[in-house]
């Protein structure tokens, strides 16, 4: 029976152990690896944000097109087919042609002709050639090549905010994978100290209660590793979504590099922002925008001169012509407008200065914004080194209070303490850590990085 139970006791152990090893999280052995480079640009073709910034600044060729469109012959055609309600009716007194000699007057008695109540229809074709307007026509394509400039613009925009979304979710998944990988460190410490003192205690040379308190350590640290393997799914999940893809797509992120060499030369940093930022070639496209408006504006002085067609055809109306056409020059103008263009030009000038201005002031918060995260990615890099090395100094301290404890030259309490302490340097760090990624990220966007 003893046999058995034994038996019966192993399989047990090893069902467990198996069950175990299959729930715990894999390292992520089968999934692919993703790199940042990969991630921002899987985000670039594919993130829904994008793409719908891409429909409307294609909405945009639509309508260069139609501004083209009214370069060539204007056709209109006009028809009425309709119930005569009265007659139409025409009297020729005799002699009201004139009197004619030899002929006598004409016409030489009343005649008077009758259109009855029937139907009838009127038909009017029109067809102008547009000349003089060639030239605001000009203006209009270019004011929406301009819209189609800015919308791409838009575009870029959305899309570095969305790389900058991507670097901001990579690295802080980096830095929660830092976290779990301290984590598991302090799992195996844990470990070893609980089956060192388990032990002591059997031997009688340590108190119960120093066991107690260990286990509750390791028991909190398997709490803290947990949290850290259920923070990387939903940061994963997060990622994926930014990526345009499935969310439950696993995959292993790989470590990138901490400097670029703008991030130590500020007048590079500036020069790239200035010749890259959307913001910036925005503004500077919206002043291009109002001297166009003001082109415009001031093209109405001109007048409107077309070659014109048209032709009329009535049908079931007597007396009058079937068919009349007519070919010429058709010209509209409006002289007097009280004012009304020169008040216009005058708020095309403001909207000029306005642009200008705006311009400037977006040229002066780019600098500012560069410098700003410049000086902040600068003091975040040092700050983490800070990190890294009392986070590294207590590990040291760890170990030798480990080795004195595993030669009962330590109390339990001073392993704690040292763990304790560690634990608070490794939390300081990836604090640190973290803090170094988003400045990163901001520092990224700053100066118009995709």
């Amino acid at each position: 029976m003893r046999g058995v139970s034994l038996s019966a006791l192993l399989l047990l152990i090893f069902a467990v152990s198996a069950v175990a090893q299959e729930a715990a999280p894999s390292p992520n052995s089968s999934a692919d690896t993703l790199s940042l480079e990969q991630a921002v640009s899987l985000a670039l073709a594919n993130n829904r944000t994008i793409k719908i910034a891409k429909l409307s600044a294609q909405s945009d060729e639509d309508g260069i097109a139609v501004a083209k469109t009214y370069r060539f012959p204007q056709v209109t055609v006009y028809a009425l087919a309709a119930q005569l309600l009265t007659p139409i009716d025409f009297l020729f007194k005799e002699g009201s042609l004139g009197n004619l000699p030899g002929v006598g007057p004409v016409p030489n008695q009343d005649i008077n002709i009758h259109t009855p109540l029937k139907p009838s229809f009127y038909g009017i074709m029109e067809v102008n050639q547009p000349l003089s307007q060639q030239y605001k026509i000009s203006l209009n394509i270019h004011l929406a090549k301009l819209n189609l400039e800015l919308d791409n613009e838009k575009v870029r925009q959305q899309q570095e905010t969305v790389a900058s979304q991507v670097k901001k979710a990579y690295y802080q998944l980096l830095q929660t994978q830092s976290a779990l990988d301290s984590s598991d460190e302090n799992l195996k410490s844990d470990h070893e100290l609980d089956r060192v003192t388990t032990q002591y205690v059997d031997q009688g040379t340590a108190l119960k209660a120093d066991s107690l308190a260990v286990k509750a350590q390791l028991a909190q640290e398997e709490y803290n590793n947990l949290n850290l393997r259920d923070s990387i799914a939903s940061q994963k999940e997060q990622l994926n979504d930014l990526l345009g893809r499935d969310i439950r797509t696993d995959f292993r992120v790989s470590p990138v590099s901490d400097a670029t060499p703008l991030e130590s030369n500020l007048q590079a940093a500036q020069t790239q922002a200035l010749a890259s930022r959307p913001e910036l070639r925005q503004a500077r496209l919206q002043i291009k925008q109002a001297e166009f408006n003001r082109r415009v504006t001031k093209s109405s002085y001109i007048p409107d001169v077309s070659l014109s067609f048209h032709n009329i055809s009535l049908t079931n109306v007597q007396l009058l012509p079937s068919n009349v056409a007519s070919v010429g020059v058709l010209v509209s103008w409006d002289p007097l407008d009280w004012g009304r263009r020169r008040h216009q030009l005058a708020e095309n000038t403001i909207q000029i200065e306005q642009a200008r201005s705006g311009a400037s002031e977006t040229e002066a918060q780019i600098l500012i914004d560069v410098n700003s995260k410049f000086r902040k990615l600068q003091e975040s890099r040092l700050l983490m080194h800070a990190a890294e090395i009392a986070r590294d100094s207590q590990k040291e301290n760890l170990r030798v209070v480990m080795n004195e404890f595993e030669q009962k030259a330590a109390l339990t309490k001073d392993v704690l303490q040292a763990q304790a302490a560690l634990s608070g340097a490794d939390h300081q760090y990836q604090q640190a850590l973290l803090n170094f990624w988003t400045a990163k990220a901001n520092f990224e966007k700053a100066i118009g990085e995709e």
